[in-house]
């Protein structure tokens, strides 16, 4: 079959979003063009950074994870087009220290053009979530179980207001809803798995530490746990709480562990900037857009080598001539959206997430302060992401146990000054962790 769609109406190209991403799709699929296996790399990464894709079925999820990814996953213009969980690597981007330094790095795990630093994070994009989800309708709860180990959501609502909360066409849906909905059975279903174990958690003097063990996949840290419970004016001490406490101290430790970022998706569809507007005024700071499908039609355009684009850019150059009318007229098209809008936001959606909402920094290890280099003479080999606040004892136990627990002071490779362990880390440190680790 012909993968090329063409839709035309009274001799003019409708460019939908689902129409722009097939667009640009040719015989060959995705995959077989990819320079990695997307879950092998994502069991390389282990226990990098997870991100969790989330939201009402139908808008746009897999279309954003597969502009961020490249990894090919069915996309299509009805409900529950996932099923299974979508797994990948995207990468952040962030000014190198190298070109700062004026050197040439030589990276492992993340890579570096043009000076631009590019730091891998796993993607999970699951099934649509609807109301029921917790309880088991449209098999939410195994959808959900996906998220526990996720560091942020990343929840996608269509900011075209052509679609409900069920993923089913609308003339005028109001996104906030479908916020409000996905919200709710986060909630729902982390409060229930809580009553579940209620029994166990009310034989325990220390219910921090109980329920640490009973919802160990979420990865919740003690003092995140702590400030939910004061938060939620409970008692952490043979927890029998009341099905009421229970959902709220649900819905702190979710807000404190699991930050959500609220992304309008389809911003290139008539009246998504007032809704974009509306969600901001609801929601606050952690509302932003996206243009998915632009995304995803042009970076498959610049595999296939018909454009030049580099993610996140405003602009484009065509490479290749005698492309067709609807190609043609569809990189015009997007080419108008990008220069009005600064781009489609796909990249920077990743970046808020990662940096704004998560609150990271990224710091260089280095073992040659002098040459900023490893051992094996890499320069800049390895950019880690550390919390803001963080210190120069807690990177060396983020490099690895045993030179942490060793540690013995730290250098700032710019300045050549030693640090103690309580040095507070500043983005794009260049650091030499001294450990008496062998």
């Amino acid at each position: 079959m012909n993968r090329y769609i063409w839709i035309v109406f009274v001799g003019i190209y409708t460019f939908t979003p689902i129409f722009l991403v097939f667009l640009f799709i040719n015989i060959t699929p995705l995959a077989h063009t990819l320079k990695y296996d997307p879950e092998k790399r994502v069991k390389e990464l282990g226990d990098f950074m997870k991100i969790g894709i989330i939201g009402a079925p139908n808008k746009g999820k897999s279309t954003l994870f597969s502009a961020l990814t490249l990894h090919d996953v069915d996309i299509a213009d009805y409900p529950f087009t996932t099923i299974n969980p979508n797994v990948g690597v995207s990468y952040i981007t962030r000014k190198c220290a190298g070109e700062e330094m004026g050197l040439k790095c030589s990276p492992r795990d993340s890579t570096c053009e043009g000076g631009i630093r590019r730091i891998p994070v796993n993607i999970t994009d699951v099934a649509g979530l609807v109301e029921g989800a917790h309880g088991g309708k449209g098999m939410g709860n195994r959808f959900l179980d996906d998220l526990s180990g996720c560091d942020a959501f990343i929840l996608v609502v269509d900011a075209s207001g052509k679609t409900d909360s069920f993923g089913n066409h609308c003339d005028n849906c109001d996104p906030i809803n479908d916020v409000e909905m996905v919200n709710g059975e986060l909630v729902k279903w982390l409060s229930g798995i809580i009553e579940r174990h209620m029994a166990q958690l009310s034989k325990k003097d220390d219910g921090i530490g109980a329920l640490r063990e009973v919802l160990s996949s979420f990865k919740f840290k003690k003092e995140d746990l702590e400030k939910a419970v004061v938060d939620s004016n409970l008692v952490p001490t043979r927890i029998r709480w009341s099905e009421e406490s229970t959902a709220t101290f649900s819905k702190h430790i979710l807000e404190i562990s699991k930050p959500t970022l609220i992304v309008a998706n389809k911003m290139d569809c008539e009246g998504s900037e007032e809704r974009v507007a509306k969600l901001r005024e609801r929601f606050g700071k952690n509302v932003t857009w996206c243009a998915a499908a632009i995304e995803l039609a042009l970076r498959k355009a610049a595999q296939k080598g018909i454009i030049d684009y580099t993610p996140g850019e405003k602009e484009f150059n065509i490479l290749k001539t005698g492309i067709p009318e609807a190609q043609a007229s569809a990189l015009k098209y997007m080419l108008g959206f990008i220069t009005s809008h600064g781009g489609t936001n796909v990249q920077n959606v990743l970046n808020e997430t990662v940096f704004s909402l998560l609150g990271n920094i990224v710091v260089y290890p280095v073992e040659n302060e002098n040459r900023y280099e490893d051992g094996n003479g890499n320069i800049l080999p390895d950019a880690l992401l550390m919390k803001r606040g963080s210190t120069a004892e807690d990177m060396a136990y983020a490099i690895h146990g045993e030179i942490g627990a060793k540690m013995l002071y730290a250098v700032d490779a710019r300045t050549k000054m030693r640090a103690g362990k309580d040095y507070v880390l500043k983005d794009n440190d260049i650091i030499k962790i001294v450990s008496a680790a062998k």
